[in-house]
């Protein structure tokens, strides 16, 4: 500007004004230093948010330099105005309106501008209250589940449109419509949300920020439990079943039963409280569900229910004794009273330390030991509905015993004594057989053996002689029989053969000779006076001689001998 006016100058008063201008430039100018480029006013607000019935502070300076007085502008969404002009240069002013703000400085005459300041934007608060709401309300939620939160503004009576913008755990959204904010829960959203609204007339203006949600977002998917009452339905009654899922609420639920054919959903319960009653055998499970979009837990293990038959089952044991030893075989029955009709079975047996599965037989075949002691039961079910079985039986009850008890049965202590009484018997009438032989061959007894033969007797004799080399021995015997003629004389013929010995070589010919005969002779009365001959054998019996033994001791060795005796008939004999 100044190179122009020079020129001008220069042109009217033909005067060199270019000269004196270069003059100028070069001698008057290094006393005032040049900044090149233009300055830029800078605002600072002590708060961005006026409170409520408050404002704010605005300061406005340009760098370090000095005379600057400031202008203030102030921009809507629809316009934009100069707010003021300050004749002060402390450059601070109050504002208690929303928008957004800029300044500039000026000084000198003419009057010199800044360039304007950056945009500061001011918000007022107003004093509604602003609550969020979570929708569904549950204080557990988890991850997969939909949640829907809601920033309600409390209205002093009268009726405004707002905007709304949310401030959550890891974002903060910009200013919208809707006062709802639905997302997918995961494990990154657990934290605090909050909202605020504005009026959408103005933009500088808003509420606080809201009271913080708290979110706490659970890992995992939920699994549902079923519960129940009773696992038997008895006859003609029903049992429960409860589902829950552990502690969190806002559950409803759906019941699945499964049959060996197939499965179905039996019923799905609007109700909150998990409790059904059913009368039919069969496996169930259920899961619950809750939300919008519904969201599901997983399904809950199964639990199988039994209905109970009224036919009466009767345990049986084979075989039958009272007391069953260990090591023994025992077979138990299982018997089904029907009710007239035919029905195909499968068994089931719980005894003292086991329970079976089901079988087709209905026998249970074992080996006793000392752990089979107890009660055995079985119950049954038909074959072609297997959640349906009778009761348990009643107990059979098994006692293994490990040895036999002698208080219990009295044949081993009889049999035991009758032996001992057996060999005591046996022993006395030996002592009586011995005693008896040994008295009726004494010399006291009278018998006299003849050794000289009548010769009235040679013809008689020669009937009953022994074989060469036998001695021939006669008794007179009397008959007992006989009591009014002792002079009918009883005879016996005596056959024997001489006993083997061992003899020492000190024994004599004559001691050997010398023999103790011992019989026993059974007798009957005689026939008119006839002789009666008895046939005696026996045979001489082995003695072992010691080489000390004397020979006289070689006559004591005994001879026993059988003599059976027969009637002789008019002098004849009998064989």
């Amino acid at each position: 500007m100044w190179v122009e006016s020079f020129t001008t100058l220069n042109q009217i008063f033909k005067f060199p004004f270019s000269v004196f201008y270069e003059f100028i430039m070069d001698n008057a100018f290094p006393l005032f230093p040049l900044t090149a480029g233009k300055p830029r006013a800078t605002l600072t607000p002590g708060s961005t948010i006026i409170p409520v019935g408050g404002s704010v502070t605005l300061t406005c300076s340009v760098g370090s330099s000095a005379g600057w007085k400031y202008e203030w502008f102030r921009r809507d969404p629809n316009t934009e105005v100069q707010m003021r002009t300050d004749d002060q240069q402390n450059g601070v002013i109050r504002v208690s309106q929303g928008g957004i703000y800029h300044c500039r400085g000026r000084r000198g005459n003419p009057v010199y501008y800044t360039d304007k300041s950056d945009d500061v934007t001011i918000e007022i608060t107003f004093s509604n209250k602003v609550v969020v709401k979570g929708r569904p309300s549950w204080p557990q939620i988890f991850s997969g589940e939909t949640i829907s939160l809601t920033c309600e503004v409390q209205e002093g009576g009268e009726t405004t449109e707002w905007e709304y913008r949310w401030r959550g755990a890891n974002q903060t959204t910009q200013w919208t419509h809707n006062n709802y904010w639905i997302f997918r829960v995961s494990e990154s959203s657990s934290g605090d949300y909050r909202c605020k609204s504005r009026r959408r007339d103005d933009s500088y203006s808003s509420t606080e920020w809201s009271e913080a949600f708290n979110l706490s977002a659970s890992t995992g998917k939920p699994r549902a439990t079923l519960t129940p009452g009773s696992t038997i339905i008895p006859v003609g009654g029903s049992v429960t079943l409860t589902c829950s899922v552990g502690s969190s609420a806002g559950w409803k639920y759906e019941w699945f039963r499964r049959d060996p054919n197939t499965e179905v959903q039996m019923r799905t319960d609007d109700q909150q409280n998990g409790v059904i009653r059913v009368s039919q055998g069969g496996i169930y499970h259920c899961r619950g569900r809750r939300g919008n979009p519904v969201y599901y837990t997983d399904k809950s293990d199964d639990v199988t229910i039994e209905i109970t038959f009224s036919n009466k089952v009767v345990v049986k044991g084979r075989p039958s004794w009272p007391q069953i030893f260990s090591g023994e075989t025992i077979s138990l029955t299982c018997e089904v009273q029907e009710g007239g009709e035919t029905t195909e079975w499968e068994y089931r047996w719980r005894g003292a330390n086991q329970t079976t599965q089901w079988t087709h037989n209905n026998y249970w075949i074992f080996r006793v030991s000392e752990s089979s002691s107890g009660d055995y039961t079985c119950k049954s079910r038909r074959r072609d509905d297997s959640y349906s079985s009778t009761e348990w039986s009643e107990a059979f009850n098994l006692s293994a015993s490990t040895v036999p008890r002698t208080g219990n049965s009295s044949y081993p202590a009889l049999l035991i004594v009758g032996l001992i009484c057996g060999l005591l018997l046996i022993l006395l009438l030996l002592c009586c057989c011995f005693k008896q032989s040994k008295d009726s061959c004494s010399p006291s007894t009278n018998q006299t053996i003849n050794q000289t033969i009548n010769q009235d007797e040679a013809g008689d004799s020669q009937h009953a002689s022994p074989h060469r080399g036998d001695a021939c021995l006669y008794e007179s015997v009397k008959d007992h029989d006989d009591t009014k003629n002792d002079e009918s004389p009883l005879y016996a013929e005596v056959s024997h053969k001489r006993a083997k010995a061992k003899r020492n070589k000190e024994k004599s010919a004559s001691a050997a000779a010398e023999e103790v005969i011992y019989s026993e002779v059974k007798s009957q009365p005689a026939l008119d006076y006839s002789l009666l001959y008895a046939e005696v054998s026996h045979n001489r019996a082995k003695v072992k001689i010691h080489k000390g033994k004397s020979a006289p001791a070689a006559a004591d060795e005994a001879v026993y001998s059988e003599v059976k005796s027969k009637p002789a008939l008019s002098n004849t004999e009998i064989k």
